[in-house]
C-alpha cells in the first residue's frame, strides 16, 4: 500500500509499528527479546519488500526510507528483563532518496549506553532529512514569541558523510 501511495504522487507516507500498550508496542520495559522478537519478526520482511518493490520499480531514488523509534534501549536492566528508554545512543537507519548505501555513521560505547564516535544530534538528523527533502534548514524559519526561529533551533549540520 505504501508503494502505491508514492507511486501515485502522495509525498509522506508513514508506516507506524506498535499500539497503545507494552505488549503492542515497541516499548520493552519488560520482556526485551520476546517484544522486540515479535515486532522485528513482524516487520522485518515487510520493509525488505517494501525497499524491493521501491527499486525495482525506480523509485528509490526519489523517496527516502526512515527507520526509527524513539529512544534506543539502555544496556542495563530496568526490572526484571527488560530495558528503559536510552537517549544517548540510538539507531536510525535511511533508505533511498539521496542516501548513499551502505553508510555509517557513528557507534557507541562497548556497552551500547552512549555515542562515542562520530556523535551526531537530533538537529543533525532533522538537518539533514530537511536537506534530502530539498529544504535548507538555516532557511526554513517560522515567527514564534517575536522572533524568527528554525526547526533545527540554533544548531544542526547536514551528515554529508551520508548523502549519496
Amino acid at each position: 500500500m505504501a508503494r502505491r501511495l508514492v507511486e501515485r504522487g502522495v509525498r509522506f507516507v508513514q508506516i507506524y509499528s506498535g499500539g497503545g500498550n507494552f505488549t503492542e508496542s515497541w516499548d520493552a520495559h519488560f520482556d526485551l527479546v520476546e517484544n522486540h522478537g515479535m515486532h522485528a519478526g513482524e516487520t522485518d520482511q515487510p520493509l525488505a519488500s517494501l525497499l524491493a518493490d521501491l527499486k525495482s520499480r525506480g523509485l528509490l531514488d526519489s523517496t527516502l526510507v526512515i527507520w526509527h523509534g524513539e529512544f534506543g534501549r539502555m544496556p542495563i536492566s530496568q526490572r526484571m528483563n527488560g530495558r528503559d528508554h536510552n537517549p544517548y545512543g540510538f539507531t536510525i537507519w535511511m533508505a533511498g532518496g539521496g542516501v548513499k548505501g551502505g553508510a555509517i555513521v557513528g557507534s557507541t560505547d562497548e556497552f551500547g549506553y552512549k555515542a562515542q564516535e562520530s556523535r551526531k544530534s537530533v538537529n543533525d538528523f532533522h538537518a539533514t532529512v530537511l536537506h534530502l527533502l530539498g529544504l535548507d534548514h538555516e532557511r526554513l524559519t517560522y515567527p514564534h514569541n517575536g522572533r524568527q526561529m528554525r526547526l533545527t533551533d540554533v544548531s544542526g549540520t547536514v551528515m554529508r558523510e551520508i548523502l549519496a
